[in-house]
């Protein structure tokens, strides 16, 4: 099994995203991942773009597959912001998630959301708390 493969499945425990949303992971490196999200009537608000919250999980994810996919040490979210910056014109949404800095007990990531089509939808940054796994 390929390392993306082994990352897939662990972050299948992670229901509300995979399940719920339908999120999937396209590729991961140590600091680095990106995650996207076929968008679908689920997903609409009553304004017929994407749900704020499909949005920010869509983020979330690819954050924690960041922070988590390649490290013997967990990283929990202690903060996130996000500032939502266009409604999505495509299909298609894509996060994707680098470290700025990993260190000792803290970490900081930002994530950011495009459509397929390139329109810039939202930007996260996200404090992480850096803990040994048990």
């Amino acid at each position: 099994m390929s390392a993306l493969e082994e990352i897939r499945s662990r972050f299948r425990e992670d229901h509300f995203a995979t399940d719920a949303t339908g999120i999937v992971i396209d590729s991961a490196e140590p600091g680095r991942a990106v995650c996207s999200l076929t968008l679908e009537e689920r997903h609409m608000n009553g304004n017929h773009v994407p749900m704020g919250g499909a949005v920010f999980t869509l983020a979330d994810l690819a954050c924690a597959v960041a922070a988590n996919g390649y490290s013997e040490k967990t990283t929990v979210s202690q903060q996130a912001s996000i500032t939502f910056l266009a409604p999505a014109k495509g299909k298609r949404l894509i996060a994707e998630a680098s470290c700025l800095r990993s260190g000792r007990t803290t970490a900081l990531y930002t994530v950011d959301v495009k459509d397929e089509l390139g329109t810039f939808v939202a930007h996260a940054t996200v404090n992480g708390y850096v803990i040994d796994r048990d």
